[in-house]
């Protein structure tokens, strides 16, 4: 009996020690340090932005993952999305991102979005499009169409103008880690282990020993 125990022991032993924590992020291929860095808005929070644009593949590729780490992500990590504006013809999609978080549907119908376009194939480039997708789904069309061209949203929009610039994004998604340490699937080659990187970064900034290059 204390035999197959220590067996037993030995085996849990080794899986352990196979499947540690990323052992070290390699800068450049893991993660990239932001020059400036970028500021946060709660400095008692550790801060992650995903950049994203709505008419992306790999941006809609990515919103499973995004949910599920949302359900394990630890407490002192502040989540939120921000679409990315690298030309004049992704303005309508960063509208109806922040016209539906102003009225309240964006937990509702933000993957919708995402559904519609990649799977559906529907073609939510204007206004009057985007009205009629929304009213079948419960919204006023007229009232988000007061939203999407209210001040607010135009505000908002060239916020994520001006910071896709000061970022240094060159592609969606990306995501941002306390305003310092950019990441992506394209630079960590999965969902997975970017969202490892996420965590590791996390981890020593929250121990004082985050990497300066």
């Amino acid at each position: 009996m204390w035999n197959n125990l220590i067996r037993a022991f030995a085996l849990v032993s080794c899986l352990i020690t196979a499947t540690p924590a990323l052992a070290q992020l390699t800068p450049g291929k893991d993660y990239r340090v932001l020059q400036p860095a970028q500021p946060i808005d709660n400095p008692k929070r550790i801060e992650v932005i995903e950049f994203f644009w709505y008419g992306c593949p790999h941006c809609a590729d990515l919103q499973p993952a995004i949910r599920a780490w949302l359900k394990t992500k630890p407490a002192d990590i502040e989540f939120r999305s921000v679409p990315a504006v690298f030309r004049e013809s992704w303005i309508p999609h960063t509208r109806l991102f922040y016209t539906l978080e102003a009225m309240g549907q964006r937990e509702k119908l933000h993957e919708e979005v995402f559904k519609a376009i990649h799977e559906q194939k529907m073609e939510l480039e204007d206004l009057a499009r985007m009205q009629a997708w929304v009213a079948k789904r419960g919204v006023d069309p007229k009232q988000f169409a007061e939203v999407y061209n209210s001040f607010g949203v135009q505000s908002r929009v060239q916020r994520s103008i001006q910071m896709s610039k000061s970022y240094g994004l060159s592609g969606t998604p990306t995501l941002v880690v306390n305003g310092r340490y950019l990441t992506s699937p394209a630079m960590t080659q999965s969902h997975e282990r970017t969202f490892a990187v996420i965590d590791q970064l996390a981890a020593q900034i929250r121990s004082g020993n985050a990497p300066s290059k």
